[in-house]
């Protein structure tokens, strides 16, 4: 399945699919101290990294990233992904960021989720999305929470982050319109 001409329109928002051209606005998200710190995986990113992941997520379909873009002046603010695409079990795993500072806080973070869960239930017909986020990150969690996910774990000191522990919380949203389907 190709989405490379696959826009998704929300109301505020739009996405469209990820480019290889896209890969120094990524770096340059992924390693500011307002994304970073962010994500389990804390090495700096470099556009090799990046790279490897189109190749090994992107173009083999076992992910999908769009570019996230505010309509109102037409600038890139973030990135939704999907990642990790279990068809065995019908299920993947959803991230975010956004990028621009000036961005957070508005409520694109609960529209980027709901454009794409609605583009892994409807398109990829996926039974489940799951997310992970760290505990502490309040604003990530309630995001989740208030998008339809549930709280389906809090693991405690999962990963050693900089020579900390932390916390991490399992949410995942089931696909009704599968759900029932699966269940008759």
């Amino acid at each position: 399945m190709s989405i490379n001409n696959k826009i998704l329109q929300g109301e505020q928002i739009y996405l469209r699919p990820i480019t290889r051209e896209d890969t120094d606005l990524i770096i340059q998200w992924r390693n500011s101290d307002g994304v970073r710190p962010y994500f389990i995986y804390q090495e700096p990113f470099t556009r090799e990294g990046h790279l490897h992941w189109m190749e090994t997520m992107i173009d083999t379909e076992e992910g999908f990233q769009f570019i996230v873009y505010r309509k109102e002046d037409d600038k890139p603010i973030g990135c939704t992904y999907l990642r990790d695409y279990d068809r065995k079990n019908n299920k993947i795993e959803y991230g975010v960021f956004i990028g621009e500072p000036e961005a957070k806080g508005k409520g694109f973070g609960l529209q980027m989720l709901e454009l794409t869960l609605d583009f892994a239930f409807d398109t990829l017909k996926v039974h489940k999305v799951f997310a992970r986020a760290f505990a502490d990150n309040v604003a990530s969690v309630n995001c989740f929470l208030k998008g339809g996910f549930t709280k389906e774990a809090h693991l405690v000191d999962e990963v050693c982050v900089n020579g900390t522990y932390r916390d991490i919380v399992l949410l995942a949203k089931i696909n009704e319109k599968n759900f029932m389907k699966s269940h008759e």
